[in-house]
């Protein structure tokens, strides 16, 4: 992952932000074009990305090349991921795993006792399979998408 930095997200990120999670709806929504996912769609968006940017609630961080957005993770409360996105083209190089970690250890240093929730996307749990999260209960289908929830727990949590 040459020349590539990762930063705190500010509200200036929200529309690379939105941008970035429109571009993967097909890996998201039931229907390849988001039929049926319209509510979904309004809060992945630009405008949701920036009031969440905006809420202390919230902790966003960004990987960037140059100027172009490659990834991006969110935890809200502290303990739920929020968000984690990657650019197609960078699928399977290891940045969601790096992503992930910062994400994890940053809200471990900030009280996180080591538990954290996901609803995945049903194509992405070999993913967090891959990085350690179970399955949490049965998959959800509504509003056009397919929740997975999923925990992670740190050894002797």
């Amino acid at each position: 992952m040459d020349n590539l930095t990762i930063r705190r997200a500010t509200v200036d990120d929200a529309p690379a932000i939105g941008s970035l999670i429109h571009a993967l709806l097909p890996y998201l929504t039931v229907h390849p074009l988001g039929l049926g996912a319209e509510k979904f769609i309004a809060n992945v968006g630009i405008d949701a990305q920036r009031r969440y940017l905006g809420q202390d609630s919230f902790r966003y961080h960004v990987a960037l090349r140059g100027e172009e957005l490659l990834g991006v993770v969110a935890v809200r409360d502290n303990t739920h991921l929020f968000h984690l996105f990657i650019k197609e083209t960078e699928h399977g190089k290891g940045l969601g795993r790096r992503l992930w970690e910062l994400a994890r250890d940053d809200a471990m240093a900030r009280g996180n006792p080591g538990a954290f929730t996901v609803n995945s996307a049903a194509s992405a749990t070999g993913l967090y399979l891959r990085l350690g999260f179970v399955q949490a209960g049965e998959p959800i289908e509504h509003d056009g998408i397919v929740d997975v929830p999923m925990r992670w727990e740190s050894v002797g949590a």
